[in-house]
């Protein structure tokens, strides 16, 4: 089996695609620390599609999904943002929990399981 490390690091590689999927690391705003939770769930969603197109897959082939939240009140404003754009019929199985994140500027990490093409 081939296995793909995609902006592979010395401690972790951000994506790994093996045996027809693609598995990423929870993913922080790194563009966006610090800013609302709606932007930074944006920020998020975006290097996913990033890092899902490079793995040779994309929102529409996701098989689960893990969101970490600061506080459990995020939850509608991310979901304001992932109902946008997760495609409807293609939604995954998806775990949202509570947990103390890296930093305090980050209030949402979310990591996905998807199928290559």
């Amino acid at each position: 089996m081939e296995i793909v490390r995609i902006e592979a690091g010395p401690r972790y590689s951000q994506a790994v695609r093996a045996g027809g999927l693609v598995f990423t690391i929870g993913q922080v705003a790194i563009g966006a620390p610090g800013a609302d939770v709606a932007t930074q769930t944006a920020d998020i969603v975006a290097r996913l599609d990033r890092l899902l197109e490079e793995a040779g897959s994309d929102k529409s082939r996701l098989v689960c999904a893990t969101v970490y939240l600061a506080e459990l009140h995020f939850y509608e404003a991310m979901n304001s943002v992932w109902d946008k754009w997760v495609q409807t019929g293609s939604t995954p199985a998806r775990t949202c929990v509570q947990a103390n994140l890296l930093s305090p500027d980050y209030a949402v990490e979310i990591a996905v399981v998807a199928a290559v093409r």
